[in-house]
């Protein structure tokens, strides 16, 4: 049974590529992945069967050996200097919060700095298991 890494997966899409371990790349269908999986991250390992399709090889009947680290995880702040983004996040929401007391919006450019930093501390914040 050959085996290789997802190259690429677009759940939307319904296929992706795996580049086996020779250097082939292998056609992926969402209907050879496993039962109740409907989408693979790139870099994971697999093994499958390869049946030829209309267009070249293609896999059949994948299985997940394992899968690659998450690089959220492995690039996220350190728990000390996100206390200290957090810190600074919350000074910045108190000012906006006064503002909003006395019925007055923050202007745009300070509103889309704000949204763009939440969202970046979320993503902190929002590690995949």
């Amino acid at each position: 049974m050959p085996s290789g890494k997802v190259r690429w997966f677009d759940a939307n899409r319904g296929f992706g590529f795996i580049t086996g371990d020779e250097g082939q790349d292998v056609f992926l269908p969402a209907s050879a992945l496993p039962a109740g999986i409907s989408t693979v991250r790139k870099g994971a390992r697999v093994d499958f069967s390869v049946a030829e399709g209309r267009k070249g090889p293609q896999a059949l009947d994948l299985k997940l050996v394992g899968s690659t680290p998450s690089i959220v995880k492995a690039t996220r702040p350190a728990p000390d200097d996100m206390a200290a983004i957090v810190e600074d996040l919350i000074k910045l929401l108190d000012s906006a919060g006064n503002g909003l007391r006395r019925h007055h919006y923050p202007a745009p450019a300070e509103s889309k700095k704000l949204a763009t930093l939440l969202r970046a501390v979320a993503d902190d914040f929002d590690v995949p298991a």
